[in-house]
């Protein structure tokens, strides 16, 4: 063989690692953050990646709503992209179905220090030893209170189901103040929502590790009677988010229950939700006499628990892996001041900071901005044991399911409403206790 023909051949050979090699400077990733601003503010990231690392990353817009039928499809064409931002409720599922790269999440998870992670984060993605996705933000739902009313009563906060009773003894006094403003709808995701942090309060689940579990009767009954007292401190009617909003902000409810999304809201910074206890729109008041808790206990389980929504970065089983596992961490380490400004006021910080320093990302997330007609940080809006409060429920954030490799079963029970039409019927006394858990064992167990 000649130089030249030699030449050729290892050119030949050459060649496809140099176009591998250009094919790896850009990386997909799926993001359903695809509103205007926060997409402008991932492609701003992956612009600040490229040029510290040289790796393009494609933003790439997908509706929530369709995410679970394009990723399918995209595996079933291998196809996928490197990185997808995702909701808790396909962490496991595309685990057990190989979308995911467990391993590498693992990976990311362990450079960065699993001890900087928020715990309840962290174990809702276990899997097989492994993580299935990495963390990347969340929120827990949280029981919204008057501390000052509280502190003038000698109330203790309503961590339990007790002490939420004693502080309805105490300040329901309708019409002027009603002591609570439960959710009462029942063709509404809010009740069910709700209705799920009540039940993990006190422990009870309707899924176990082999799918349906009965309710357990002493313990459900814990629950209806104290939900039932809830709805008896409530304004009367079909309540639902609305209602239990409109009623805070006017001061007029001593608690309601509701999403961190109130946060801004209740600090006047959105004109078309503002607080009216005064006749100032923009006003801080009643931001400034409002309380919060996020974990609380039923007489049965004494731990409490906090609901949570937590969403991942899956790093895939089709990913340029290196360079897939190099965003994730920039996103979660250099860059995650940026990921969490995308919308701060629902992205609480499940990774709060460095081994080196281990509360810089929860500083700095109440530093950022939050609002829609006007900005201002968190933390000038709320004390500091309220930004902790609010970030701390992540470390024990639950699901029905989760633990139980039943998340799927667990949302088709909570889709069918069964619990919150039986837990109606209770209220308004149509069925007594053990006909109540009864009907709702017996409705539960037929849903597939």
């Amino acid at each position: 063989m000649t130089y030249f023909s030699k030449l050729l051949a290892s050119t030949a050979l050459v060649l496809p690692l140099t176009l591998a090699m250009a094919q790896a400077d850009t990386i997909r990733f799926w993001t359903t953050e695809e509103q205007p601003e926060r997409l402008a503010k991932q492609q701003e990231m992956a612009a600040d990646f490229e040029k510290k690392t040289g790796t393009a990353v494609e933003v790439i817009p997908v509706s929530e709503s369709d995410l679970g039928t394009r990723t399918t499809a995209a595996f079933a064409a291998g196809d996928l992209p490197d990185v997808i931002y995702h909701t808790l409720q396909y962490a496991l599922p595309w685990a057990e179905a190989g979308i995911l790269d467990t391993e590498a999440a693992t990976e990311v998870v362990a450079a960065l220090g699993k001890d900087t992670f928020a715990q309840g984060a962290l174990a809702m993605a276990t899997f097989e030893g492994d993580y299935a996705s990495v963390p990347v933000d969340g929120w827990t739902q949280m029981i919204v209170y008057r501390k000052d009313l509280f502190d003038a009563n000698g109330l203790a906060a309503p961590t339990s189901y007790a002490a939420v009773e004693a502080a309805l003894e105490k300040l329901h006094n309708p019409p002027e103040m009603f002591g609570f403003v439960a959710a009462t709808k029942v063709d509404e995701n809010f009740m069910s929502q709700v209705l799920e942090h009540v039940f993990l309060a006190n422990g009870v689940s309707p899924v176990a590790s082999g799918g349906f579990a009965p309710l357990d009767e002493a313990k459900t009954i814990e629950v209806l009677d104290f939900y039932k007292k809830l709805a008896k401190a409530s304004p009367p009617g079909d309540l639902y988010w609305k209602q239990s909003r409109e009623l805070y902000f006017a001061g007029d409810a001593a608690m309601i229950i509701w999403s961190p999304f109130i946060l801004d809201e209740l600090a006047g910074l959105r004109d078309s939700a503002p607080p009216t206890i005064n006749d100032d729109p923009t006003s801080t008041e009643l931001a400034s006499k409002t309380g919060i808790v996020t974990n609380f206990s039923g007489p049965s389980n004494e731990a409490g628990a906090a609901w949570g929504d937590i969403r991942y970065f899956g790093i895939t089983s089709d990913a340029d892996t290196d360079a897939a596992m190099e965003f994730v961490k920039y996103s979660m380490d250099e860059g995650y001041t940026q990921t969490l400004s995308i919308a701060p006021e629902g992205k609480f910080p499940v990774r709060r900071g460095t081994s080196d320093n281990p509360t810089a990302f929860t500083e700095a997330w109440s530093k950022l901005p939050v609002g829609v007609d006007r900005k201002a940080p968190l933390g000038d809006l709320y004390a500091q044991e309220m930004i902790d409060e609010i970030v701390g429920g992540l470390d024990v954030a639950q699901r029905w399911g989760v633990a139980d490799g039943q998340l799927s079963l667990a949302s088709k029970i909570i889709n069918s409403q069964v619990i919150n039409r039986v837990v109606r019927q209770y209220i308004d006394g149509e069925l007594d206790g053990p006909a109540a858990v009864a009907a709702m064992n017996d409705q539960l167990s037929k849903v597939e």
